[in-house]
């Protein structure tokens, strides 16, 4: 049994489109396509070499034209020079505007793919199937595309919504555990922004979470984490229906990440994503307490969450300068002023605007006090 979310058409700028969740969904794959479609690519990174391999033949056998390019894995495929390989690819193909594009992997391949469909031909369409929960929870929803460079991650992008999203569940069961882990901070960032049963949820079952065991992993730990996954999905579909381009409300997704990134790209992405943001979400919650804002409690509830998964909550301290240099050539920010999102309480985001520069040292100075994680190992396992 699937569960599919409608993600509205962003005030008419956009066609609606699914995200369906659910077991076994490739047969769902020519529908979300639509009429029309006669070539398809599908691009995939290089560790997922035999299921891209699969949703071709499968194209194939129902009829299409269907290619496959293979990419670099995690954040290395996310260069103009893969992008402009793909374009190659589409070229020498023969794709038009009525042909599609169809991701299988994380998040770093739902962007590329995504920007690549944006920009060929000026937009075409794109089913993204993620098979990370980062990707599912997160960035194979909302139409958000990018290409990383040298001075920052996603500074090249656009705004494209897929046609469709599968988010078929089955592929979790042999994701790594602390790659499940790495995911789980994204969906806690949906759970403060917007809605209190996901925190709940994670509190009541940190242990099946933390100690993710795949297809082994107990009925109740896969009910919870299908749960998650749909209410985290909800909340994002919710937020980009209403702003696509991130023009007000779309904004408050950003909790965790002006920092996050900017730890992401001072470690030449060699951090998971997931662990950037948790330690940019308690960075964000210290704002918020430092600034009158936000309750010691919340505060508390970040670290008490986030370090019972497993994820960071502290950097090093002798990095700070490199880091506000890297946050003021974020996206977020407008002329020299940086933007942060911060909680007034449990689902009361609000945004930051310019502030005063003692504030965020001070802020920064609360999580550079401890080692840089409290779990031995996780450093290691998630690329710290």
């Amino acid at each position: 049994m699937s569960v599919r979310v409608t993600v509205s058409g962003a005030g008419q700028q956009t066609q609606p489109y699914d995200v369906v969740i659910g077991r076994h969904l490739l047969g769902e794959l020519p529908g979300l396509l639509g009429d029309g479609v006669r070539r398809v690519l599908v691009m995939h990174p290089a560790s997922l070499q035999a299921t891209g391999e699969a949703v071709r033949e499968d194209l194939k056998a129902q009829g299409y034209e269907a290619f496959a390019v293979e990419l670099p894995d995690a954040e290395e495929q996310k260069t103009a020079q893969v992008a402009a390989f793909c374009w190659q690819v589409l070229g020498q193909a023969d794709f038009t505007r009525s042909d599609a594009i169809v991701s299988v992997g994380g998040g770093a391949t739902t962007d590329l793919a995504g920007f690549v469909a944006a920009t060929w031909l000026r937009g075409i369409k794109v089913v993204h199937m993620p098979t990370t929960l980062l990707a599912m929870v997160d960035a194979a929803v909302g139409g958000k595309t990018g290409i990383n460079t040298a001075e920052g991650k996603n500074l090249v992008g656009a705004f494209h919504p897929p046609a469709g999203v599968l988010c078929d569940l089955v592929t979790l069961e042999s994701l790594d555990r602390w790659d499940l882990v790495a995911g789980m901070a994204e969906v806690v960032k949906t759970g403060f922004i917007a809605d209190e049963r996901i925190l709940e949820l994670v509190e009541a079952h940190t242990d099946g979470l933390r100690e993710w065991k795949g297809e082994n992993a107990a009925d109740a730990t896969w009910d919870v984490l299908t749960e998650l996954i749909e209410r985290s999905v909800r909340v994002k579909a919710r937020v980009v229906g209403e702003d696509l381009t991130e023009q007000g409300l779309r904004e408050i997704l950003n909790y965790g990440h002006t920092l996050g990134h900017a730890i992401e790209l001072t470690e030449r992405y060699q951090w998971r994503h997931g662990a950037a943001v948790a330690v940019g979400m308690v960075f964000a919650a210290e704002l918020g307490r430092l600034g009158g804002k936000l309750d010691d409690d919340v505060v508390d509830r970040h670290r008490a969450i986030l370090a019972s998964l497993g994820l960071p909550t502290t950097y090093r301290g002798d990095r700070w300068e490199q880091l506000l240099a890297a946050m003021r050539r974020d996206k977020k920010s407008r002329g020299d002023l940086l933007r942060f999102v911060v909680l007034d309480d449990v689902g009361k985001p609000v945004r930051l605007e310019g502030p005063d520069p003692t504030l965020l040292a001070a802020a920064y100075a609360e999580i550079s006090k401890e080692p840089p994680t409290e779990r031995p190992g996780v450093q290691v396992q998630l690329g710290l």
